[in-house]
């Protein structure tokens, strides 16, 4: 009854849409701050999740601390570039309501891997508020550009889907 109330109500899709505008603004804040700056560097932050992994009580897995250790830090300068933008592009999706669906998962993916590493701050209340989000669906959308944008990329997919379908049923 949950998800079906959060995919079909219209009055909830103003409620979706005040929780994306507020999670767009967390997320290009965030991504804004770190890109104007000039001085981001992940580096500190990994190599303190990866000395989290050890202790009496570790806050990061010893699995995603391999991770980090084998695949985030020799390559920080790529991920110095992508979490900043990352975060704006979120940030701009959830905002415009540009595939919306997309940019919340990508937001909850970069959220689960900050938890991963150990830390807390406002990321369990963005994961609780975007999973609305993205069980919603399109709902959650309706007031934003996907509302114009789903339905003709859906009739080119479909239509191209089905010319390709009447084509090899002809042979």
């Amino acid at each position: 009854m949950l998800i079906q109330l959060l995919k079909e109500n219209r009055y909830v899709s103003l409620l979706l849409t005040v929780l994306r505008l507020y999670l767009g603004w967390q997320w290009l804040h965030a991504g804004w701050g770190k890109i104007s700056s000039g001085k981001f560097d992940a580096s500190g932050f990994l190599y303190g999740a990866v000395k989290n992994m050890s202790g009496e009580h570790p806050s990061v897995q010893p699995w995603w601390g391999k991770f980090l250790k084998e695949v985030a830090i020799p390559y920080v300068d790529l991920f110095n570039f992508m979490v900043p933008w990352g975060e704006l592009f979120v940030g701009l999706g959830l905002i415009l309501g540009f595939f919306t669906s997309f940019s919340i998962l990508m937001g909850l993916t970069m959220n689960f891997a900050y938890m991963l590493s150990g830390t807390t701050s406002t990321n369990p209340q963005m994961v609780l508020l975007g999973l609305f989000i993205l069980v919603a669906g399109i709902n959650a959308s309706k007031i934003g550009l996907d509302r114009w944008i789903i339905p003709v990329l859906n009739k080119m997919i479909f239509s191209k889907a089905s010319t390709e379908h009447l084509s090899q049923s002809a042979t």
